[in-house]
Order: C-alpha cells, then sequence, then structure tokens
C-alpha cells in the first residue's frame, strides 16, 4: 500500500493511458453527480410540501358552515347554517383532552384609516391563542390578552404589511386606527410565514367586533388545535367525531357535506405524507439505478484495462511477480482512480445544489440538499465497487500462465 515504487508504477500508468483513466473517472464522477442533485431536489421537494404545512399550526382543524343541501329533521334544504360563541364553547369542550389551542374567529372587510392612509382590511375578532394557530411572531408590542376580550377592549395587533401600509414612521404602537369609524389602539406588530397576504390582517377582541356589529355572537370560523400527542388516524377521527356532533346540534343530514365543512390537517398531511414517500421513492430508484450505472460502467471499463493488460501482466509474471502483487497494483490503481473521481462528482453536486438555491421555488423545489450521510454512503459504495471492478478481472488475469499472456493480441 505504502510501496513508492507501486505508486509511481500507478501514476505512470495514469499518465500513459489518459483516455482510458478520465474515462474511467468520468462515469464514476456523473454518477456520484447526478445522485446528489436528484437526491437534492427531492429533498427541495419535500422542503416545500413541509413549509406548505408549517405557515399555520401542523396540528390544525378547521370549520366552516355554510348552506344545506339537504332538507332534514323538518327543516328545509338551502338553509344558511351560522355558529354563535356557544357553539365555540360546545365544539371545545366535546372532548377537552384532545384540544392543544383553540380560537374562534369573526371576520369581516372594513375599511381603515390612519392620518391621510387608509385601505381596506381583514379585521379578525379573535381569542389570544390565534398566536399559536396562525404560527404568529411578535415584531412589536404585545398581543391580545384574556383581560382585552372580557372588558371589550378596543386595542388591535396589526400585520407588518399594515403597518408597512399605513404607519411609516417609527413604532405604531400606541397609536390609533380608525377602524369602520371605531379608533383602536394599535398594541401589538406581528409576522407571519404565510406571506404578505396573512400579514395585511389586523386582529381586535372577537367581543369587541361581535359588539360592533349591533352586538351579534355570530362566529365565522373555530379553529383547534389538537393535542400533538395525537396519532394522524386519531386526530381524523378527532375530527369527523366533531363534524358529526355539530352536524347534530344544528340540525343537518349526516349526509349534508355542504353545511359543515371540516378542514383537517392529520387528513391532508397523510395524504401528503404518502405522496412524498411515493416521489423520495422514485427519487430514490432513479438515484440508485444512475449509482448503479455508474457502478457498472466502471466495472466494465476496469475489465476492459485489465484485458488491455493481458501481456503486461504475462511479463510481469515471466520476471516473477507473484499473483498478489498483479492484483493489488490493478486494485490499487482502479480505488485511486475511484477516490479521486468520487471526490470529483461530490464537489460538482454539491456545487450545483448551492448554486441552485432557491432559484427553483417557483416549481415547488426549495432549498435542495443532501445530508452528508448519504453522499459519503453513496461514496463508500463507489469506491467498494472500484475495488471489486478492480479485483474481479485483475485476480482473473493473475492467474493466466505467462506463456498464454503473452500470446495475447
Amino acid at each position: 500500500m505504502f510501496d513508492l515504487d507501486r505508486w509511481q508504477e500507478i501514476f505512470s500508468s495514469i499518465r500513459s493511458n489518459v483516455l482510458r483513466t478520465v474515462l474511467s473517472g468520468f462515469t464514476v464522477a456523473l454518477g456520484l453527480f447526478i445522485f446528489i442533485v436528484l437526491f437534492g431536489i427531492g429533498t427541495g421537494l419535500q422542503n416545500a410540501f413541509t413549509e406548505g404545512f408549517t405557515r399555520d399550526a401542523q396540528n390544525l382543524i378547521s370549520i366552516f358552515t355554510g348552506k344545506t343541501t339537504i332538507a332534514y329533521n323538518g327543516l328545509q334544504s338551502d338553509r344558511e347554517v351560522t355558529m354563535n360563541n356557544s357553539d365555540y364553547d360546545f365544539l371545545v369542550n366535546a372532548d377537552k383532552e384532545k384540544v392543544g389551542h383553540a380560537t374562534p374567529r369573526y371576520q369581516s372587510s372594513l375599511l381603515v384609516k390612519y392620518g391621510k392612509e387608509s385601505g381596506t382590511y381583514q379585521v379578525n375578532g379573535a381569542e389570544p391563542e390565534e398566536k399559536f394557530i396562525e404560527n404568529r411572531k411578535l415584531l412589536d408590542g404585545r398581543y391580545l390578552t384574556p383581560t382585552d376580550l372580557e372588558r371589550k377592549q378596543n386595542v388591535a395587533v396589526i400585520g407588518r404589511m399594515v403597518q408597512r401600509d399605513l404607519i411609516k414612521n417609527g413604532s405604531p404602537v400606541g397609536k390609533e386606527l380608525n377602524i369602520n369609524g371605531t379608533m383602536f389602539k394599535v398594541v401589538g406588530v406581528f409576522s407571519d410565514d404565510g406571506g404578505d397576504w396573512d400579514e395585511r390582517h389586523i386582529s381586535v377582541p372577537i367581543t369587541t367586533l361581535q359588539q360592533m356589529k349591533k352586538g351579534s355572537d355570530t362566529v365565522s370560523t373555530v379553529y383547534i388545535a389538537y393535542n400533538d400527542k395525537l396519532t394522524p388516524e386519531q386526530a381524523i377521527k378527532y375530527g369527523d367525531d366533531l363534524k358529526n356532533k355539530l352536524k347534530s346540534r344544528k340540525s343537518v343530514s349526516p349526509d349534508d357535506e355542504n353545511a359543515i365543512r371540516i378542514w383537517n390537517n392529520a387528513q391532508n398531511m397523510n395524504d401528503t405524507f404518502a405522496f412524498m414517500a411515493v416521489l423520495t421513492g422514485i427519487v430514490g430508484f432513479i438515484g440508485m439505478g444512475t449509482l448503479l450505472a455508474g457502478i457498472i460502467g466502471i466495472s466494465n471499463i476496469m475489465v476492459y484495462i485489465v484485458k488491455e493488460r493481458t501481456k503486461e501482466i504475462g511479463v510481469r509474471k515471466a520476471i516473477g511477480a507473484k499473483p498478489g502483487s498483479i492484483v493489488g497494483l490493478i486494485v490499487q490503481e482502479s480505488v485511486v482512480i475511484t477516490v479521486v473521481s468520487g471526490f470529483v462528482g461530490v464537489g460538482l453536486g454539491v456545487l450545483a445544489l448551492n448554486l441552485i438555491g432557491d432559484s427553483l421555488e417557483e416549481f415547488f423545489i426549495i432549498n435542495p440538499s443532501v445530508g452528508w450521510g448519504i453522499i459519503i454512503a453513496a461514496f463508500i459504495a463507489l469506491v467498494f465497487s472500484g475495488l471489486i471492478a478492480g479485483f474481479v478481472p485483475a485476480y482473473r488475469a493473475s492467474k493466466i500462465k505467462p506463456i498464454e499472456a503473452l500470446r495475447t493480441e
């Protein structure tokens, strides 16, 4: 292994056969390069799907209402079903141990003014736990509190884009907005991973907004983030139970799918993760196929190389070289070519992923990357394959009698 003469022979052989060496190395480098890029893109697709589910609480159940489509229990179809505060309390207390966070929401598009600036924004009446439901991050001030709800305070938490649109200078905390003719004090500013649309929302105590709407107790949507200890199957069943209980409470037919609708992230995540598993399998299959093609390529080239050097092997044996030294020389040369080419392939693959970066976001590929564990495993697999690819034909050639090797054309 550390024989200087052998290393000199190896480098002499490489210099004498540049084309052969380049072809061998190109096969290995290309296999690793394509493998890394493919796996990186697969990871980027997974990141895109995962990010889509982290904008709001991942364990979220959203409950909406609409019009009935089936006459039921003496009530006609095409009846508008609405929820109120008591319905929210009923849903939250139906199985309280399964509730992590929850909030009702009463929303309305209202004209908002500050000085000479104005715009129409979605104003959400909600409770303090909306912060956790929406995964909001406070940039300034505070969020809504139970005291705000209890006292029906005229306070508002605004999105970052609302601040940018209306209050252009200084901190907005403590300043007052005119919301549909009523003055609200800004107590906080939030950011939201949902983007500009979600950051153009304004949250106020639901009790305050309901009071502005002529004392209404209407609830537009109920959000429940279920206990994260629930399995996806348990969470799906919990969502279905809530839906059935609310249907019974509102005299809606069990077969009516429009009057009460549920968006359950557990179901959506199950479907998405199943798709991701298939996608990962496909990418993995293609990647492994590429790696296998590299292994077959280096094997074929090594067979050709050994066959080309059969006469040389005959001369070595004729002057007393042992079969082990012949095999060792060819295997060592094979491993050197594979290792160097492997480093080149890894470097180019990692560089390509870094250059791609987030430029493919429009194709739902975010931060494509490959873990070093996978890269090292692929690298070792190729080096080991290069070792075997060199050993097998070299071992066979070392068994040929010198006279037969010398006669080979």
